[in-house]
């Protein structure tokens, strides 16, 4: 039987949860030509099964990044869709694989960057993780993208600065991270007291590593 059988599409459902299963279980079976064949309706016409097809994959990249790190290319040529659903899920499954496959998304990098600076909400906060994970990897990276999150860091809302803060922890130059420190200060009037609780958590980690 075919895996693709198992979307929420062919299900008649509009929920989510077939494709969180299906996910779980192509993952849990480690069933590579399952999750080939999802892939593969990333391309199909209709737009329901492959936003439930993306669905799937960054599920998987939730539990076991690498089922789905070959596709990598895939998730890149997304960012470039004119429907924002696909935007957004590619750019969840980049993050899942961005310490796999850091080199193959420095290729696209300002397609990602791109994206980051245009696009929803949800776009960001993974293209933030996504970037800070590639910066993680190499100096020439890390030179290209760390003034690109911190200008993020700097300009968000004030409910994101956390999260955006706890993404890019990877990425930190330990031998210098006053300016991360420095636009985190900055930030802290802005802040909730639980928003400021996870900022400042945040900032100890920097500070005693």
């Amino acid at each position: 039987m075919s895996v693709l059988n198992k979307i929420a599409y062919y299900q008649k459902r509009r929920d989510e949860v077939p494709n969180q299963e299906l996910a779980h279980e192509l993952a849990k079976s480690e069933d590579r030509f399952g999750i080939h064949e999802i892939a593969e309706n990333l391309w199909t016409k209709n737009k329901n099964i492959r936003s439930d097809c993306l669905k799937v994959l960054y599920e998987i990249g939730y539990l076991r990044p690498d089922l789905i790190a070959d596709y990598v290319e895939d998730f890149l040529k997304l960012l470039l869709d004119r429907d924002n659903r696909m935007v957004w899920g590619a750019m969840i499954g980049l993050a899942t694989i961005a310490d796999l496959r850091p080199h193959e998304i420095w290729e696209h990098i300002d397609d990602v960057i791109c994206a980051v600076e245009e696009g929803s909400l949800i776009t960001v906060v993974w293209g933030v993780r996504t970037l800070a994970h590639v910066a993680a990897v190499e100096r020439t990276y890390h030179a290209r993208l760390f003034p690109i999150l911190l200008a993020q860091l700097q300009s968000c809302n004030p409910r994101d600065v956390a999260t955006h803060a706890e993404s890019m922890l990877c990425a930190v130059d330990r031998a210098n991270p006053g300016s991360f420190l420095a636009v985190l200060e900055k930030r802290k009037p802005e802040m909730t007291p639980s928003q400021l609780g996870r900022l400042k958590r945040v900032m100890k980690k920097v500070q005693t590593s």
